[in-house]
């Protein structure tokens, strides 16, 4: 039977509909919103949208503006003779009203410069325009506070070259999330522009952005919970991750990001700065135990949400029920490690961490203050990591690394025990990368029989004290051993002189140093890794000496020997 001409005409509308499906660069819903806005921008209106014209500003009484819509492959129309005329002869008004023209200015130079402005202005987007504006605005916020306004201009000068989705800059979206979530606060009247550092120009949120983009897990230490601009931040580089990842035509699963509060009062909170998201395409929910759970299931049933936020409770609930799949979720954070761990949720973190397959991107705010949370940390958080903080006492910077004390009498009873102790850690280590140690004896003498011997054990050895491999003292990271670990050796004399202490896992000082310098490699050692060690050893002979040390050890909340305190004591 043949096809009548409804039938073919309805197929080939729907062909063409599908080649501009896979011809257009964004996805539907920012095309959708783009159409939008071009309507009202336009001033047509349709049946759905009832009457929404364009309403006349000071600048446009008239509605000149939008009295000819552009069609899309089209070249724009030229400017009607109106607008013409009406810039021309404001030019005029302008020049009137000096009296005293300056020289080189004729009418005719006027009117070609406000045509050729006319043109500029219509052919901007309304996203460079918003860009302009930021520009201006932090510009003028930035002369009060000193240095970051030159980080200010420098970022911006990346953002104006880079194009959007770009690792090396900041993209365009990025920008216009946070513009959004900070216009949302000064509508609420929480946000004071002239006192407070706007969102673009906050020191850790371009850290946490450059961490974002290289794609390794976090570790926040500044606080043992989230403040309002590090929510911000985090989740408008979510936004602009998921935004670009769509764009590449990726396969994202829902939800994107998986943020696990510990309270109620912290999803709200949380949700509250989501919300501005909305309008650019990004749809938060929240789930805690103040809603019903029946009235969340239906919830989650009819949308599925790009970001979605809970506590540890209800998401266990959610899950069990098969309410919500959570496996698919490319970023997962915890907010507030010590508060699972103070209401007795260890197991239910650990189970949503294996409910997500994969490797998805952690981020995790703790501050890594006790013994629990930070085997927490190491088992949730795999190679590598990036510590993050803007904190500069030595309990933040030494989180997650351990510290210990052995005591020993005779000599040679160090370096056999500090032997030991490197050959425990590469028998116990679970992972493939190879573990970077550092020695740090008393003298040279120490230092060359030490590398002599660990040599003979089958340990890839640099010595530091060497000139042949003093230029960089961890360059056999990449090399093969035996014993899967790489040594650098030094005395303590030069240890101002050792380069890349952030890669070193372990550290062993075999004699007792000072509290400077130990205090100058604990803060700086293992930046990428959660499975950091430190072993000083002391001799009798300088228990007088260690009361500095105990101190140290006491505020980073790291166990002190009894034996120790008892000879200081009775000293």
């Amino acid at each position: 039977m043949a096809k009548g001409e409804d039938a073919v005409r309805k197929k080939r509308n729907k062909s063409q509909r599908k080649k501009l499906r896979k011809e257009s660069s964004v996805t539907a819903r920012v095309a959708s919103i783009i159409a939008a806005k071009r309507r009202r921008k336009m001033g047509k209106r349709r049946v759905c949208e009832s009457m929404c014209f364009s309403l006349p500003t000071p600048e446009d009484p008239f509605n000149d503006k939008n009295d000819k819509m552009v069609l899309r492959g089209k070249k724009p129309e030229k400017p009607a003779h109106k607008q013409v005329d009406a810039v021309m002869t404001s030019a005029r008004k302008g020049a009137a009203a000096a009296q005293k023209p300056s020289p080189g200015h004729d009418p005719q130079m006027v009117e070609q410069q406000a045509l050729k402005k006319l043109k500029v202005s219509d052919r901007k987007d309304k996203q460079n325009k918003l860009l302009e504006s930021l520009s201006n605005k932090y510009h003028t916020v930035t002369k009060e506070f000193g240095n970051s306004k030159v980080a200010l201009l420098k970022e911006y000068a990346s953002i104006q070259q880079g194009s959007h989705g770009s690792t090396d800059c900041v993209s365009k979206f990025l920008i216009l999330c946070l513009n959004a979530i900070q216009n949302s606060w000064m509508h609420e009247g929480t946000f004071d522009g002239k006192l407070v550092r706007p969102l673009l120009a906050n020191v850790w949120g371009v850290e946490f952005w450059k961490l974002c983009s290289v794609g390794s897990d976090i570790l926040e230490t500044t606080g043992a919970c989230s403040s309002r601009e590090q929510i911000a931040w985090l989740v408008s580089t979510a936004a602009d991750v998921f935004t670009r990842k769509e764009k590449e035509g990726q396969i994202i699963g829902s939800p994107f990001l998986l943020f696990v509060v510990p309270s109620q009062d912290k999803a709200i909170k949380v949700r509250s700065v989501c919300k501005p998201l909305k309008g650019l395409g990004i749809h938060t929910v929240s789930l805690h135990p103040g809603a019903s759970l029946d009235h969340q299931v239906l919830g989650l049933k009819s949308c599925e949400p790009e970001f979605l936020v809970s506590t540890p409770e209800r998401l266990l609930e959610l899950v069990s029920l098969r309410a919500i799949d959570i496996s698919s979720v490319s970023l997962l954070v915890f907010d507030g490690l010590e508060n699972f761990v103070d209401d007795g949720l260890l197991e239910t973190i650990k189970f949503i961490r294996q409910c997500v397959s994969g490797e998805p991107q952690m981020v995790i705010f703790s501050d890594c203050s006790g013994d629990i949370s930070t085997s927490l940390v190491k088992n949730l958080m795999r190679r590598p990591v990036s510590r993050l903080s803007l904190n500069n006492s030595i309990s933040t910077q030494s989180a997650c690394i351990s510290q210990c004390v052995h005591l020993y009498t005779s000599e040679g009873e160090n370096v056999s025990k500090a032997v030991h102790i490197l050959n425990h850690a590469c028998n116990v280590r679970e992972c493939s990368w190879l573990l970077k140690a550092l020695f740090i004896t008393g003298t040279t003498d120490q230092a060359q029989a030490l590398a002599t011997s660990l040599s003979a054990d089958g340990f890839y050895t640099s010595n530091a004290n060497r000139t042949d491999d003093s230029q960089d003292v961890v360059s056999c990271i990449n090399l093969s051993s035996e014993k899967g670990a790489a040594v650098t050796v030094m005395d303590k004399d030069r240890i101002s002189m050792c380069q890349n202490i952030e890669e070193f896992e372990i550290v062993i000082f075999v004699d007792f140093p000072s509290v400077d310098g130990y205090t100058g490699i604990l803060t700086k050692m293992a930046r990428h890794s959660v499975d950091g060690a430190m072993h000083i050893f002391l001799h009798e002979a300088d228990v007088l000496s260690a009361g500095p040390l105990i101190k140290l050890l006491e505020q980073c909340s790291q166990p002190v020997p009894e034996t120790l305190k008892n000879c200081l004591y009775s000293s």
